[in-house]
């Protein structure tokens, strides 16, 4: 069984992609060791033979090894086009330098980009906070993703900085962008300041889904105190880390009220994701990073 990230270790990483690549390693070997035996994430260079069609590309060797028959996929079968949006806004700094819900985020963006690259797919990386900060080309060569993997090991090291968060822009704005069928797969906490913000980025979630795009929402967040508001009965001084206000109180003056908002608020996303076939993934960021991985490969093994 995988281990919980210990994501303050991640800074004396120095090299992110050695470490995508050993995470990703782990984590085929666990499943390949797990109840989900035989879930290959070998797929990308064979299907399953289906009875009636031609025997023309079978791989015999295979056949000879398993007593299965295989049939070879060529590239332009097996290329997938994935844009992975990373959200940056200052909520995502959350909840502690060297622990936070980018840092996560960002590891597991390596780990998929490794993953996808491995099976010879096409990944593309959008950072954004109130606007789209980087847009890189969507490739499958071992150079794009080792110049991907640097852009997300810089990321590691970089200050938060004040400033809002438009999600609904930004996913409205790659929605029209993005000129063929692909994946797009979301890190972000989807906070806004508003109700009516969030209702917006739903609605900018149902236009990637209008334009034929899969979608797969990883809803990041520190669990224990952002979902069940889990803080010691003392004094606290809250602050906002977008606008800088605070507020001063104690846990037990909001909990209550706290928890039923948030409640309502996952519930209303899961739902409104559900209606639209958007696959949405609650992810707690003290929880092993494999859930994320695992996700993935169930959308995309779906999507052939």
């Amino acid at each position: 069984m995988a281990k919980p990230l210990d994501l303050a270790a991640i800074r004396s990483f120095e090299n992110l992609e050695f470490l995508a690549r050993q995470l990703v390693e782990g984590f085929i070997t666990g499943l390949h060791q797990s109840p989900y035996h035989g879930f290959s994430v070998e797929f990308s260079e064979h299907r399953l033979y289906n009875p009636g069609e031609s025997t023309r590309h079978l791989d015999w060797k295979v056949l000879a090894r398993t007593d299965k028959l295989f049939v070879k996929r060529y590239e332009e079968e097996t290329n997938l086009r994935c844009h992975l949006l990373l959200d940056v806004s200052p909520s995502m700094y959350y909840p502690a330098p060297d622990f936070d819900k980018l840092r996560f985020s960002i590891l597991c963006a390596a780990a998929l980009c490794t993953l996808l690259q491995r099976q010879r797919d096409a990944v593309g990386l959008v950072t954004f906070a109130d606007q789209v900060e980087l847009q890189t080309p969507v490739r499958s060569t071992s150079t794009h993703r080792h110049t991907l993997l640097l852009t997300l090991q810089q990321l590691l090291q970089r200050p938060v900085v004040r400033r809002p968060t438009d999600v609904a822009a930004v996913i409205h704005q790659i929605a029209q962008q993005i000129p063929k069928r692909s994946l797009v797969i979301l890190f972000s906490d989807m906070l806004g300041r508003a109700p009516e913000e969030q209702t917006e980025a739903l609605a900018a979630l149902q236009h990637l889904r209008h334009q034929q795009h899969e979608v797969l929402l990883f809803h990041v967040m520190d669990r224990a105190t952002e979902a069940d508001f889990t803080f010691q009965e003392r004094p606290y001084l809250f602050e906002d880390m977008e606008t800088g206000q605070t507020i001063k109180l104690q846990p037990n003056q909001v909990r209550e009220q706290y928890r039923a908002a948030m409640q309502r608020y996952e519930h209303e996303l899961a739902l409104r994701c559900g209606q639209y076939k958007i696959d949405f993934v609650p992810v707690d960021i003290r929880e092993p990073f494999d859930k994320v991985l695992y996700a993935y490969l169930v959308k995309r093994n779906k999507g052939r």
